[in-house]
């Protein structure tokens, strides 16, 4: 197994830095701080991040067809015009669950948006995994989870990665993108009960069809082959990473977020970056980055 380390790229420190992604057009790293309760824009090249501040926790964003983001968290999804700043209310699917809050979402590759939830007081079994399609409807998909965490899907799109944070494992389904259906689930990874290993986040997958996994609380990225094999690791200098992106012009640079949120002062002092932006190049790159294939309007509420 080959072992890489990552580098700071970025010195802005988040609480709990999250839902990364590459923006093609823009050639920039989304990213969010959900306690900080901001949306970041990364420029790598002029090593510049523009925030823009957030009234609610967000868990994720993912941008779409119109040129907009969509952004995942308490109370449900809005649609955000990033030049402007006009936010327009969607949905909540969970405005019955006050405690629960959306978490890890991304778009698979026919352009429906996947996204799951978690519960902010760690209540087991009350989270759920949800497909917004085109026309905006939304469908629970899986229920009785706990932190629904990483997506990803296959190069050809035909399998769907999920994680369910306290499972310690990575789960497998069918997809079919046609109906935008799982079907068929496997675990294909499994996490050793080891405290240093921590417990699997946020994800991405490769041209190869790798998975890129990272730890909380673990201090690393994993890389599994699709059959469920460990095939490299790069260590990070800090435990609580939290998301992973493949950016840049030729997306071999894989972006990864830390937090800082619930350290001792003591924690803070053995680790300084945690909450920082690190990188690592790597020699295969990653998938692109899929935006939702939005056919509704919009309506002010």
């Amino acid at each position: 197994m080959i072992v890489l380390h990552a580098s700071l790229v970025f010195g802005v420190q988040a609480q709990l830095g999250e839902g990364a992604f590459w923006h093609p057009d823009h050639q920039l790293l989304y990213w969010l701080d959900i306690e900080g309760r901001s949306l970041h824009r990364f420029d790598p090249k002029n090593n510049r991040d523009d925030l823009t501040p957030l009234e609610r926790r967000v868990g994720c964003v993912v941008p779409t067809n119109s040129g907009t983001l969509f952004l995942a968290g308490e109370q449900g999804i809005e649609e955000f015009w990033p030049e402007t700043g006009k936010r327009v209310f969607l949905m909540d699917p969970e405005s019955d669950r006050p405690t629960n809050r959306l978490n890890d979402g991304k778009c698979s590759p026919e352009g429906r948006f996947w996204f799951g939830s978690l519960s902010m007081v760690r209540e087991s079994h009350q989270a759920s995994f949800y497909r917004m399609d085109f026309d905006g409807t939304v469908h629970r998909k899986l229920t009785g989870l706990t932190n629904s965490n990483g997506i990803g899907w296959s190069p050809d799109g035909k399998t769907l990665y999920h994680i369910d944070t306290p499972t310690r494992t990575v789960a497998a389904f069918d997809y079919d993108m046609e109906f935008g259906e799982i079907t068929n689930k496997r675990i294909i990874v499994r996490f050793p009960e080891d405290p240093d290993f921590g417990r699997p986040d946020g994800m991405t997958v490769d041209t190869e069809g790798k998975l890129w996994v990272a730890h909380w609380l673990g201090g690393r990225v994993t890389c599994w082959t699709p059959g469920g094999t460990l095939f490299q690791t790069v260590l990070v200098p800090v435990r609580r990473v939290t998301s992973v992106a493949f950016g840049s012009d030729d997306l071999q640079t894989l972006f990864i977020t830390t937090a800082s949120h619930g350290m001792s002062d003591e924690e803070k002092k053995h680790e300084p970056d945690a909450g920082r932006l690190f990188a690592m190049r790597l020699e295969v790159p990653g998938l692109p980055v899929n935006f939702f294939r939005k056919n509704f309007q919009s309506q002010k509420t």
